[in-house]
């Protein structure tokens, strides 16, 4: 059986978006002729997109580090409502702590960097070590950093990130032994997690020694907390909360969040635990009793490549490529029919940014894994994985895999047999070539890419390449209309255009859509690939990944009378 997120994406039935555009007449590809589009939130995600490292500063706010988001999302921990957003000199936070004066510091994951926002607002920041994952301060006010999954080492990082960086542990380049949150515990000690041997440490700050003071755990430990009365606390990637005894090392269960993918969790002044969600980007309050709330609710982190399947006579699947998962929803109400989610262990889902239909499978790409997957989403398995250089989308092409690789700057396309050829490439393709190609569409006959960086769309494949649009702003997602016209995200503009194949003319579909969100530095440049699907009905799917939401947008043709 497939997981179930609970905090599943809420069908939005109010109107979200009110600027509409009449179709173009005339011709092929101008749309339905004298007609204009009415554009709803069909889906609404999560406000967050991702929740990290957790942190409450001195007025008794709530902190979550976001790596994907960019930012620390200040939070109301009474009410769920985000307050603020910090993203003046932040990137990839993974996990944030706040220091004696009030200083609100943070672990940058891929610049591997410390950062500090100091109480007038001044930021100044600190290359450590490459992986900057958990900190935490002790009752002296010395701050601690340590590496995962670029590496095992612990740090004391001068707070003022003046002084170079003390190696309290080098590191054994076995990344299974990889630290993650950690904290201070009423000895002096620090208790560390090492997910992936499901065990937690008790470390001396000064010599770097450490001793097991917990194995065997049900799932990885993803954080370690103390309560106000010393009782260690830990979050695991399963959803559960348990205690753990530092003497004995055993453990008890204090609850389980069904569905929920737990990254870190921290207590403020008045006894309440807070956890957050990485993979949903939701942060569940924990009573003492072991009752849940949901204070910031969760669902689509980051949408990025959509895809509309037949599932029955009378319905349609939309299936949403969302960072960690492959989210499943019913194509006309956006009820969620199932998650598939990465898992830790490896051999599941890669982690998917498109997906495309494949004759009842689906194609998903992941650069960060430089794979191409064939996955079946009804047995929840792999059927086939390819590897290719940092693989931004991919579709099937008369019965060949079509690949957009960013890492080569070219189109590849791969035969049944495994031959591949490289069919568009800046050698290939006239001035000025083609650096960043990330959407494709394709008829049985034709085959379209999108270059973000150019702002031109190609017809490719077949005989000499053609420019058939140019001055978009960031082409991402495209696909093939029911007459024929290519419909493709500016994501540049927040909006929706229809090329005419034939013409080149470019018309407005939809604008206003939300595809702001900045993201980390260092990741390819089409951070979050907005992309768009059309289902049987003519109804037009379109995902946004804003600086403050995540949303599936359902866009109809509306004639004018």
């Amino acid at each position: 059986m497939m997981n179930r997120r609970i905090v599943s994406c809420v069908a939005a039935a109010a109107l979200a978006v009110v600027t509409v555009a009449p179709a173009a007449s005339g011709g092929r590809g101008a749309g339905p002729p004298d007609a204009t589009y009415q554009v709803k939130e069909m889906i609404t995600g999560a406000q967050l997109h991702g929740a990290n490292g957790l942190a409450v500063d001195t007025a008794g706010r709530l902190l979550v580090a976001s790596v994907w988001g960019g930012e620390i999302v200040v939070v109301d921990p009474r009410t769920g409502a985000i307050r603020d957003r910090l993203q003046d000199g932040v990137d990839g936070a993974d996990d944030v702590a706040i220091g004696p004066d009030g200083s609100i510091y943070w672990t940058d994951i891929l610049a591997g960097e410390v950062g500090r926002r100091a109480p007038d607002g001044t930021v100044t920041k600190q290359g450590v070590a490459p992986g900057m994952n958990p900190i935490a301060f002790n009752e002296e006010g010395r701050l601690f950093v340590g590496q995962a999954f670029f590496g095992t080492g612990l740090f004391e990082v001068d707070p003022n990130l003046v002084a170079p960086p003390r190696v309290v542990i080098a590191g054994s380049g076995n990344l299974a032994e990889q630290l993650n949150g950690f904290d201070f515990g009423p000895d002096g000690k620090l208790y560390a997690p090492q997910p992936f041997l499901k065990t937690i440490l008790r470390i001396d700050p000064e010599s770097g020694a450490s001793k097991v003071v917990a194995a065997g755990l049900p799932d990885g430990a993803t954080s370690v907390e103390f309560d106000a009365r010393g009782k260690l606390f830990a979050s695991l990637f399963n959803g559960q909360v348990i205690t753990v005894d530092t003497d004995s090392g055993n453990v008890r269960n204090v609850v389980t969040i069904r569905g929920a993918v737990l990254d870190n969790m921290v207590f403020d002044a008045k006894g309440r635990l807070f956890v957050s969600d990485s993979d949903a980007g939701a942060i569940y309050r924990v009573s003492k009793g072991g009752g849940v709330r949901t204070l910031v609710k969760g669902g689509l982190i980051l949408p990025g490549g959509v895809a509309v399947m037949q599932r029955s006579d009378r319905s349609e699947s939309l299936y949403v490529a969302d960072l960690w998962s492959l989210a499943e929803f019913d194509a006309r109400s956006g009820r969620v029919i199932d998650v598939d989610n990465q898992s830790r262990a490896g051999g599941g889902i890669v982690e998917p940014w498109t997906v495309a239909p494949d004759d009842g499978n689906v194609i998903v790409t992941s650069w960060m894994s430089n794979a191409v997957q064939i996955w079946d989403p009804r047995a929840n398995e792999e059927v086939h994985s390819y590897a290719f250089a940092a693989p931004m989308n991919a579709l099937r092409f008369q019965g060949d895999l079509v690949v957009a690789e960013l890492g080569s700057g070219s189109v590849v396309r791969m035969a049944p047999g495994g031959a591949r050829t490289t069919i568009a490439d800046s050698t290939t393709l006239p001035p000025p070539g083609l650096f960043v190609p990330i959407g494709l569409a394709a008829t049985n006959a034709e085959l379209w890419v999108s270059d973000w960086a150019t702002g031109l769309v190609w017809l490719v494949g077949e005989g000499a390449p053609q420019m058939i649009a140019s001055g978009l702003a960031h082409p991402e997602g495209m696909a093939v209309d029911r007459d024929g016209s290519l419909l493709v995200v500016e994501s540049g503009a927040g909006r929706l255009s229809r090329i005419d194949p034939v013409t080149g003319k470019v018309s407005t579909v939809a604008e206003g859509l939300g595809m702001d969100v900045a993201g980390p530095a260092g990741i390819p440049p089409a951070y979050a690939i907005s992309s768009v699907a059309v289902d049987s009905h003519g109804t037009i799917l379109v995902s946004g990944a804003g600086a403050e939401r995540n949303v599936i947008y359902r866009i109809r043709a509306v004639p004018v009378r």
